[in-house]
């Protein structure tokens, strides 16, 4: 009869082990790793990205798909190799459900390897080298963002609007800033008369270039310089009196980050920028207020593709009720892009980089003296890529 328990027992065990481990996963904390730069000068803009990542949690009520959630972020330094140390990490150390952030193309080319080869879902926020775009897509790496070109490229057509016919162009020389110089290249129809690529990041100094750009006598100047670095030359360009004699347009230079440093610098320097924080639709309505109040600040669009890409896993999780095991049901969810985004409607390229409208926004001084951004136009709809046809994946 003893016997006959123990071999009840142990069949009952044998049945029920199945059942108990899915409940005891479910139980465990969705683990997201969150690599940005938390320190250095550019530390504003991966604070700004985790404060919106915090507050969608918030909305969410700190769940996706009824589990708790856990975020290990980790400083990147701004640099590649760090970058790649810190995913790795979090891939075997800390063995999260999912990645987010990267600012810097640079370093997300660096830690692409380990995210593809451990088939570890992630979310750029920010970064788009044009490889990922193209010949190293991955079914496991989504955008919340854009691809590099895309944002001068609609510079580019509202230069063409403008009937502006010479354009000199100045970057920094690393992969995203290569990839503004040619995005823009590719849709303006005017005439290129030079171009400069600086060092990144530690070049501030840019009155040679400026110099270079003032004897080639351009119609206009396109930059590309993100963070300090945009504040450092909106000041050499008034100070070697450019500003009213060489019209200045720019993708990156200038948002909520640097506007309050660049001041009346900003007045009149035209952009163009998937995200502006009055694009009125519900979802952008509840994030910006949502960020005001807690933070005291207005969001950039930096913010606005880290709140996006919270809203992005959370569709996937709440998919799968949960079951992060199931990457092949979460990945065919991020495809449709099904969240509330705070940009509006918009549909993933078969590279997973969105599909999406440009804006043109403007610096504008509001009622109470301070400056802010503003749309002011739609330049181009429905942008896709133009390294998407590079992408072999098959959906």
């Amino acid at each position: 009869m003893k016997k006959s328990l123990i071999a009840a027992g142990a069949a009952f065990a044998l049945a029920a082990g199945p059942v108990v481990a899915p409940a005891l996963a479910q139980d465990k904390p969705i683990k997201i790793g969150f690599i940005s730069t938390f320190s250095g000068p550019t530390a504003v803009i991966g604070n700004d990205m985790r404060n919106a990542f915090e507050l969608a949690l918030d909305h969410m009520g700190r769940k996706m798909g009824g589990r708790a959630v856990e975020v290990i972020y980790e400083d990147d330094m701004q640099k590649p190799d760090i970058g790649k140390q810190k995913t790795e990490k979090l891939i075997e150390s800390d063995k999260v459900d999912f990645i987010v952030g990267y600012i810097w193309s640079n370093v997300l080319l660096a830690s692409l390897k380990p995210i593809v080869d451990s088939k570890t879902m992630t979310v750029v926020a920010n970064a788009g080298p044009s490889q990922l775009a193209g010949e190293l897509c991955s079914p496991y790496v989504f955008s919340t963002s854009w691809q590099n070109d895309q944002t001068p490229q609609a510079v580019g057509e509202y230069m063409n609007q403008k009937g502006v016919k010479t354009a000199y162009l100045i970057g920094p020389n690393y992969a995203a800033g290569k990839d503004m110089l040619q995005g823009v290249a590719s849709t303006f129809k005017g005439k290129i008369l030079g171009q400069d690529l600086t060092k990144w990041p530690d070049q501030l100094d840019f009155s040679a270039e400026l110099s270079k750009a003032r004897a080639a006598k351009p119609d206009a100047i396109f930059v590309f310089y993100p963070g300090a670095a945009g504040v450092q030359f909106l000041t050499q360009y008034a100070q070697q009196g450019l500003k009213g004699q060489i019209p200045l347009y720019t993708a990156f230079t200038i948002d909520e980050l640097s506007l309050p440093l660049q001041k009346e610098l900003a007045l009149g320097v035209p952009g163009a920028q998937q995200w502006v924080n009055d694009l009125p639709n519900d979802a952008n309505k509840k994030f910006v207020s949502g960020f005001r109040e807690k933070y005291k600040t207005s969001p950039s669009f930096y913010a606005s593709q880290a709140y996006d890409a919270a809203q992005l896993i959370n569709s996937a999780v709440t998919a799968v009720k949960g079951d992060t095991s199931k990457k092949d049901a979460m990945r065919d969810e991020m495809r449709k892009a099904n969240f509330p985004s705070v940009r509006g409607p918009f549909k993933y390229g078969n590279n997973h980089i969105p599909i999406q409208n440009f804006y043109l926004q403007d610096v504008v001084k509001k009622e109470d003296g301070s400056l802010g951004l503003k749309t002011v136009a739609t330049i181009v709809e429905n942008s896709q890529d133009r390294h998407h046809t590079k992408c072999q994946m098959k959906w």
